[in-house]
């Protein structure tokens, strides 16, 4: 695997045309280390394609997807929580490709992307919150998996079990993603056979299994397909929906797209954004099997946990002594891989949302920690024990984020030609706050919210998710209609002569100075600043407090 230079080698010292603060230099010398905030150039990304993939298909390494189709199979019997499962993950393809294409065409987050994508600079703050909690919630999950382990073997309790799970990753989330991606590539093999060998032996010497879980009719009781129970469970997956934000974070490293490397790009896109999905749903079906296969042995409470679902699958193959060393293992793996994943994007949400509403910039380390605290209060109050509940509750935010901005990537962008085709993300391009976007998703979440809770009815929850995604992607457009577009670009000029595109359709590699932080920028992260004769990177026209740098809005009419 290629490693990339450091933050020093990649970026050149340029002489400053003025005197930047000491908070604004030490705000861009971090960035520099994963371009928090920022746009990704060229010269930082030097991984091959299949590295980005692999390095991106490592952080859905996570255990939780055995425990929720354990949750969904148990209740609603193997049919239906099969179909629950597909439900979900056609969903989640579908609208993680235009995300995902986004992503690694012009090098951003998800973040980047929502504020161009109908909410605006200030809008997206909304979603952004979303996102982090996503992040909290599932390092929740997946740090009590770890602690369930760490109980069986060596025997500490929860509570200490959930502190290790929580303070073990904070060395390896440091770095950025040249660490992550050493991590990543390097412990997937292992991985893959502790999680696919004990299967494989089971099916293969045991077949009586595959009946006993194919019949499993549930605590429900009803063998057929109950579109009730179908969209409950597929609101519990479609929870994880917003793991495609976690794949953006390192799919916004992919190189340029060129003629010569057009098949490797497009099967990494695929494979390593909406692709995800395919290895999860594998996953949830698989955490059905095991569910069903030591139910009668540990009974239903028990049987939702993974440590629990490997130990038995593990005792038909291997010797007694290592049955839990090998189970423990394989949970610690995939808490250690998908964790450092789960504080990194959640630093990133934390640390943009804040350094945009202050306009100060308290570095990302902050974040991680925040994001950690919280995460270890949700372990410490078990929310373990309450997992279906709080996975559908958040569902439907997450469907509603998602929804309206792949909608708008795809229907406002390309078939309506009301959204700018090309992303922004630069304040002072951008309105604060753009209805499309903001109406839809808080409609879309807010109704379909009340219907999880029974304010519309008995009769109507199982279907809050698909309302979810219903108001979302026809709000959407409708707002973009009804605004005639007006609110994406406060201007359409950055006041750059230079095209932000280069020939190939890929992100300009052309430098410039930022006069404020004296470093030198890429094209697309910079705009020309009005009261200099220069120009202004995008974090510290994020910093700018006075208002000194940013461009005045287009005039009306232009």
């Amino acid at each position: 695997m290629s490693v990339p230079p450091t933050a020093a080698e990649d970026v050149r010292r340029e002489p400053a045309h003025d005197e930047a603060s000491g908070t604004e230099r030490a705000a861009a010398k971090e960035t520099l280390e994963d371009y928090t905030l920022r746009f990704a150039p060229r010269s930082y990304r030097r991984w091959t394609p299949m590295v980005v993939a692999t390095t991106a298909l490592g952080g859905i390494a996570y255990m939780a997807d055995f425990s929720i189709g354990a949750g969904i199979g148990l209740t609603h019997g193997t049919g239906n929580a099969l179909a629950a499962i597909a439900v979900a993950a056609a969903v989640i393809f579908l609208t993680g490709f235009p995300l995902a294409y986004y992503g690694a065409r012009y090098n951003i987050d998800l973040d980047l992307i929502t504020r161009g994508s109908g909410f605006g600079y200030y809008g997206s703050v909304l979603t952004s919150v979303i996102f982090a909690s996503f992040t909290f919630i599932f390092f929740a999950l997946e740090g009590s998996i770890m602690a369930q382990g760490l109980k069986l073997a060596p025997g500490l309790p929860l509570w200490l079990g959930y502190l290790v799970a929580t303070l073990m990753v904070i060395p390896l989330v440091i770095y950025g993603m040249k660490a992550l991606s050493k991590l990543q590539v390097w412990t997937t093999p292992l991985w893959l056979l502790l999680m696919v060998g004990p299967l494989l032996y089971l099916i293969a010497h045991d077949p009586g299994s595959v009946h006993r879980f194919l019949s499993y009719a549930g605590t429900d009781g009803d063998r057929g397909i109950n579109t009730a129970s179908v969209l409950l469970g597929a609101g519990v997956c479609l929870s994880l929906i917003a793991q495609i934000g976690e794949q953006i974070d390192y799919l916004r490293f992919m190189p340029p797209k060129t003629p010569e490397n057009r098949r490797s790009w497009w099967a990494a896109v695929v494979l390593a954004g909406p692709g995800w999905v395919v290895l999860g749903a594998l996953k949830q079906a698989i955490g059905v099997f095991l569910a069903v296969y030591i139910l009668a042995e540990v009974g239903p409470a028990a049987a939702t946990e993974p440590i629990q679902q490997f130990r038995g699958a593990f005792a038909t193959m291997l010797p007694s002594w290592l049955v839990v060393p090998l189970a423990v293992v394989l949970v610690v793996i995939s808490q250690i891989k998908i964790n450092v994943t789960n504080a990194y994007s959640g630093s990133l949400a934390w640390t943009n949302s804040v350094t945009r509403l202050t306009k100060h910039y308290p570095g990302r380390m902050v974040f991680v920690l925040l994001n950690l605290a919280f995460a270890l209060a949700l372990m410490e109050t078990d929310m373990f024990s309450v997992l279906n509940t709080i996975l559908g509750f958040y569902s439907n935010c997450a469907i509603a984020w998602v929804v309206t901005v792949a909608t708008d990537i795809i229907v406002n962008k390309y078939l309506l030609h009301l959204s700018p085709q090309a992303p922004e993300f630069r304040r002072g391009m951008l309105h604060a706050v753009n209805p499309v976007g903001v109406v839809a998703f808080v409609a879309a979440s807010g109704l379909s919210i009340a219907m999880y809770f029974h304010a519309l009815g008995d009769t109507l929850q199982p279907y809050s998710p698909v309302a979810a995604a219903l108001i979302a992607g026809v709000l959407t457009p409708l707002m973009a209609v009804l605004t005639r577009g007006r609110y994406y670009l406060r201007r359409t000029d950055d006041g750059m002569a230079e095209a932000m595109l280069d020939a190939d359709g890929n992100p300009s590699a052309t430098t410039y100075p930022c006069h404020v932080c004296r470093q030198s920028f890429e094209r697309p992260d910079l705009a020309a600043c009005p009261t200099h004769d220069a120009m202004v990177c995008s974090l510290c026209l994020t910093t700018d407090k006075t208002g000194d740098h940013l461009l005045p809005p287009s005039p009306a009419g232009v």
